[in-house]
This record gives C-alpha cells, structure tokens and sequence, in this order.
C-alpha cells in the first residue's frame, strides 16, 4: 500500500524547500494535504512527482516547486479573500484555502468543476467555493480580490481578469514565450497592474489567455 504520507514530506523537502520556500505556513499546507485525492486516479501514483500533471481538457495541476514559489511571492494573508483560476480538481483551491481567508476558484469544465467541488466537500475545505465560468471572465461578481492565482500558464491576462483585482492586489501568473516561461508578480497601483519576474516555469497555456494571433500574406 502506497504511504502517501510520507510521499508528502519528500515532496516538501526535495522539492518545496529546496526552492527557497521558507514560509511555515506553505510548507504546512503542502504537508498536510493529500495531493493525491486531487488528480485524476490514473495519476494518484505520479501525484507527489515534480511536474505538472495532465488533467486534461489543456488543464494541469502545476507541479509543487511552481505552486508554492508562486504562494509564497504572492505572500498570502489569513483574511485574504482569493481567486484561483483553473483550479482543475481542487488541489491549488485546498492549498489557498489553508493559507487566506476564503478562496472563490473557478474551473471552466463542468465535470472537473463538479468533481473540485465535491473533493472540497470530502476533505473538510469549508472555505473555498466552486464557480464553473470561462476562464477569462473570472467571477467578478464574488470580487474583488486581494490576491489572484493562475493555474496555468498565459501569453497574455485579459483586463477582465485585472479589473477584478483590488487596489494594492496581487496577481500570480507563469508568461509562456515560445517554449520558455516565467513566473511574474504583478501589483495593481493607481488602478494599473505593474508585473515583475519570479522565478522560471512553465505549464500549457490555458484557453482565454493566448494572444491574439496576426495573419499577414
């Protein structure tokens, strides 16, 4: 029988920590909840690996190293309310929900919404909640929010998406250029979102964030 306990640990101190992921916090979440009950059940084995993990539907649940560097730049507060989008089966949802004060996550395929949910439900998360929407439209209608996560990568973040976002908020989102990718931080001042570099990563990028394509002949 797989001791997926343990499994947890070695993910938090071969991958977590080594990656300057200090913030006891995090490194609480990430040890006590069971990643293996959010992905599909093909890949309970592969749930502690470090890579992203298909879900399908272009959706991933980002590999450990990438959530917790992004938590942690973001450097979320305990009355902080959060949105999460592309939150896939509920993983970065039940680590956000450990660490701010609620979290509003949306997922824009109704079956991977309906599982999240119930997930959520199962594993005693009371303070995060379900939204099936597009992706790009967010849930403004639950904002705005003190902190925005991205659980996937973008080549671009639609102004509905900021426009959600509080004054003084911050936004986690890994840029994808061509086959290279960065995490960014953005803060909104003034009603503008300014970006700065992370760290490198990378994950597919999500539908509603592509750029817009010019054709010329």
């Amino acid at each position: 029988m797989t001791d997926f306990a343990l499994r947890r640990t070695m993910m938090v101190d071969t991958q977590v920590r080594p990656s300057d992921v200090t913030k006891f916090p995090i490194i609480e979440a990430m040890l006590a909840i069971p990643r293996e009950e959010y992905v599909p059940a093909q890949s309970r084995e592969a749930a502690y690996a470090g890579k992203n993990i298909t879900i399908g539907a272009g959706c991933v649940v980002l590999e450990p190293r990438t959530l917790a560097k992004m938590l942690d730049a973001l450097d979320l507060q305990p009355t902080e309310h959060v949105m999460d989008l592309g939150c896939g089966l509920g993983y970065s949802a039940a680590v956000i929900a450990h660490l701010a004060g609620d979290v509003v996550a949306v997922e824009p395929v109704e079956a991977l919404a309906a599982d999240a949910k119930a997930k959520l439900a199962v594993q005693g998360v009371r303070n995060a909640v379900v939204v099936c929407a597009p992706l790009a439209s967010g849930a403004a209608q639950q904002g705005p929010y003190d902190a925005i996560t991205i659980q996937g990568a973008v080549e671009h973040v639609p102004e509905a998406i900021l426009a959600q976002l509080k004054e003084g908020g911050r936004i986690g989102a890994v840029f994808m250029e061509g086959a290279l990718g960065v995490c960014r931080i953005g803060h909104k001042v003034d009603g503008a979102v300014t970006w700065r570099f992370a760290f490198n990563a990378s994950a597919p990028v999500l539908s509603g964030f592509e750029k817009g394509r010019v054709f010329a002949l």
